[in-house]
């Protein structure tokens, strides 16, 4: 006997993932946008008037959030100026071409797009931080500039809110990964479908509940012109592990990934547990809870050939007195290097 849309009644031709519901073409689209809507509104994550930028990277994910967040700005009236934010790693084979379906995207959506990149920003391509770190823990650096980009990026373009693609499968992934690592600080920020309001420039997730299968179904019926390679410096990243266990997990029980979610956001740290304090850079004004950002401590691990600083914690004592003599240096250069130039580098303060 054929499968009957859950809502409509006609001839389903799907099976939600989340919910193992049938529902036909076109009453799917209208159940995905509804909840995104619905977590968009109950977590009342936007102001009438706001410019949002939209982290575009050409993914799947990001390519159906810019899709899904300008259709519901039209039919809700949200009020929101929207804009395309895209980080240039500088990966050969992988992003230069993902850049070209944000390209594509910014014509489709009718949607303004900013390109800002880690050779501007950083001098260094993650092509060239590879060969001088190696695949091992080279995604420690393009998590820490990425994030650091998109922010900068954000400040030039003078944005109220950053909006990522991150889905339910990711987030319910970075639970799992802080438990493997007993980061109880992070375990219990990582499901906030909020973040950065305490300096940063807020950052949110409108996809927080959404399972990546459906978000593929929605992208793949819609027809949207998305990039499905993966990174090719991500085969060994820790990420990885944690997804290919959520996954086992799923086929088992569907509602798994929302199970994960809700229990990190149970979660209540005990009052004897030190939480990191957030200040900002000495050298680059960036938020971070230590004197110097983690972009910087790398950056300059990278600028005196010594790659792996701030690494893991072998090299404890070299970063320490790495540490202090960068903050002597600040002190000596950081009003001439302002001075120069007002283009956003590591070493100059930031500004809005």
């Amino acid at each position: 006997m054929p499968a009957v849309c859950k809502k409509c009644g006609e001839r389903g031709i799907l099976k939600r993932p989340k919910t193992g519901e049938a529902f036909c073409k076109e009453c799917f689209f209208a159940v995905f946008e509804s909840e995104i809507h619905e977590t968009i509104t109950k977590s009342k994550l936007f102001k009438r008037g706001e410019l949002v930028a939209i982290g575009a990277s050409g993914g799947k994910d990001s390519t159906v959030l810019a899709y899904v967040l300008k259709t519901l700005n039209a039919r809700y009236d949200y009020g929101l100026e929207l804009i395309l934010l895209s980080v240039d790693e500088g990966i050969t084979g992988y992003r230069d071409d993902s850049l070209e379906t944000v390209k594509r995207n910014k014509e489709q959506y009718q949607l303004p797009l900013k390109v800002v990149s880690y050779k501007e920003l950083y001098g260094w391509t993650m092509d060239e931080i590879v060969k001088q770190i190696g695949l091992k823990n080279n995604c420690t650096f393009c998590g820490v500039f990425r994030r650091q980009a998109l922010d900068r990026g954000a400040m030039l373009l003078k944005v109220d809110k950053i909006v990522t693609g991150h889905n339910a499968d990711d987030i319910a992934e970075t639970v799992i990964m802080n438990i493997l690592r007993g980061d109880i600080a992070r375990l219990q920020r990582c499901t906030a479908i909020t973040t950065g309001t305490e300096g940063a420039i807020p950052r949110c997730k409108p996809l927080k509940y959404a399972y990546e299968k459906e978000i593929v179904m929605y992208a793949y019926f819609k027809k949207l012109d998305y990039f499905s390679t993966e990174c090719i410096y991500s085969p060994n990243a820790y990420r990885g592990y944690a997804r290919t266990y959520l996954k086992d997990l799923e086929k088992i029980r569907p509602s798994s990934i929302i199970d994960i979610i809700h229990s990190g956001e149970s979660l209540s740290v005990k009052s004897e547990v030190k939480m990191p304090v957030q200040g900002n850079c000495t050298k680059c004004g960036y938020i971070s809870s230590q004197p110097l950002c983690k972009a910087c401590v790398l950056l300059e691990g990278l600028n005196r050939g010594l790659p792996r600083l701030g690494i893991g914690k072998s090299n404890k004592a070299k970063l320490d007195d790495l540490m202090k003599s960068m903050s002597t240096e600040v002190k000596t250069t950081d009003k001439d290097t302002a001075d120069k130039t007002d283009k956003p580098t590591v070493g100059q303060k930031l500004t809005t």
